[in-house]
């Protein structure tokens, strides 16, 4: 998908120059893109080559993730938010990533398709002081940051019901994510959940709550890592009616008292 016109060559130069691992990365992120069916332009892999880098070297002072590899970060990082990626749906959309933690994997979606007009969504003000440097590294405009809990997040009136797209990866089970994260989809809109392995139990568990809330499950996208056997999923999530006022409830009641 190429995307990134609006970026001069000449600007991508004056980046500093990746490190040996980051250009592994990029090597391994173009190669096992291919077996994904993704394509990435010579500037988009620059691009996550310097994430990479930006993002190994804040780790040294503060816990973004635990897998620094190179195969690890494009594989598991990079592929694994990009798989999530759907035309029809994001092109040009607003989206949120709630509980975005090291920038998975709104800001892998940001540099793939730069029409998305992105909100990074964190409670720790340091990991978004974090993703808003880099994104301004690597040079993607139109994102945004919201320094807020989720719960808090989805009672803010200038936040709720206000997105076409909310995406999470890796951040509660989807019976609590579902409730973190509905509110914030405009009537008509998507949420779009990335999990693990166990997602046909998440599902199960979470149908009642999804109800509730104003969701229906429209889809579910089983996807591959390339290179390891490890299977997730993408699940799709409609929002048919608005949530009632009531959800979310108070931080960490969804936690410790699943809907």
């Amino acid at each position: 998908m190429e995307t990134t016109d609006h970026i001069d060559s000449a600007e991508i130069k004056k980046m500093k120059e990746l490190s040996v691992d980051a250009r592994q990365c990029m090597e391994i992120l173009e190669e096992r893109c291919k077996t994904a069916g993704i394509v990435l332009s010579e500037i988009q892999l620059r691009q996550f080559g310097k994430y990479f880098d930006l993002l190994t070297e804040k780790n040294k002072v503060m816990n973004l993730t635990a897998l620094i590899s190179p195969e690890d970060v494009a594989v598991k990082h990079f592929i694994d938010s990009l798989l999530c990626y759907d035309h029809a749906l994001m092109q040009g959309k607003t989206l949120i990533d709630v509980g975005t933690g090291a920038g998975f994997p709104g800001i892998p979606l940001k540099i793939y398709d730069p029409s998305i007009e992105l909100v990074l969504l964190d409670s720790l003000a340091k990991r978004l002081k974090f993703l808003q440097e880099a994104s301004e590294c690597l040079q993607l405009s139109g994102v945004k940051f919201e320094h807020k809990r989720a719960e808090d997040a989805g009672r803010d009136k200038k936040l709720r019901g206000r997105y076409d797209v909310v995406v999470s990866r890796a951040v509660a089970r989807l019976s609590v994510l579902a409730e973190f994260c509905l509110p914030l989809v405009k009537k008509g809109g998507c949420f779009v959940a990335l999990k693990g392995s166990k997602y046909k139990e998440e599902m199960e568990e979470a149908a009642k709550a999804i109800c509730i809330l104003g969701g229906r499950m429209t889809s579910v996208k089983e996807v591959e890592l390339p290179g390891l056997d490890d299977r997730r999923a993408i699940i799709f999530i409609q929002k048919i009616k608005e949530t009632p006022f009531e959800y979310p409830r108070k931080a960490g009641v969804p936690g410790k008292n699943p809907l």
